[in-house]
């Protein structure tokens, strides 16, 4: 079956299997960025923006996103560039795996907090990033890198 997606801002008719997931169906358009971590929908690495909002890829079907507008890293990539210098600032990007999903979320984040859904506090957003699991560091430096690119003291 044939679905439409508004990919990063561009309309693509992409064929599919009426099973197929968002997370493979990306990949198999080269959006590479998209990381299979758990395929249990529980790490983050596969979080992708739909219509704004951040879903897991690996548990939503891509027949469910007909119509809507998908985004990946590689759509936010330029909005994304001070806190991945700030991540790598902190010594916390290791092997970089969970670094997309978790740069998809936090992109949201600050959205949310710019429309005054979510708090600027330290306990705000560690509460919204707590599904964004990394299995290289111990967090403490992501966290800097993320108050500091969110500006919270």
């Amino acid at each position: 079956m044939k679905i439409n997606l508004k990919i990063n801002g561009v309309w693509k008719e992409v064929e599919i299997d009426p099973s197929d997931y968002l997370l493979d169906v990306l990949r198999r358009e080269g959006y590479l960025s998209v990381k299979k971590g758990c395929d249990t929908g529980t790490c983050g690495a596969c979080t992708v923006l739909r219509d704004g909002y951040p879903i897991l890829s690996c548990a939503t079907l891509a027949a469910t996103c007909d119509g809507h507008e998908i985004t990946t890293a590689e759509g936010i990539a330029d909005e994304m560039e001070d806190y991945a210098k700030m991540l790598a600032g902190e010594g916390a990007e290791q092997c970089g795996f969970c670094s997309p999903g978790l740069m998809v979320m936090l992109y949201a984040l600050k959205k949310e907090i710019e429309n005054g859904k979510v708090k600027k506090t330290k306990e705000d957003i560690r509460r919204y990033l707590i599904g964004n699991l990394c299995r290289c560091t111990g967090y403490a430096g992501q966290e800097r890198a993320i108050f500091r690119y969110l500006g919270v003291e």
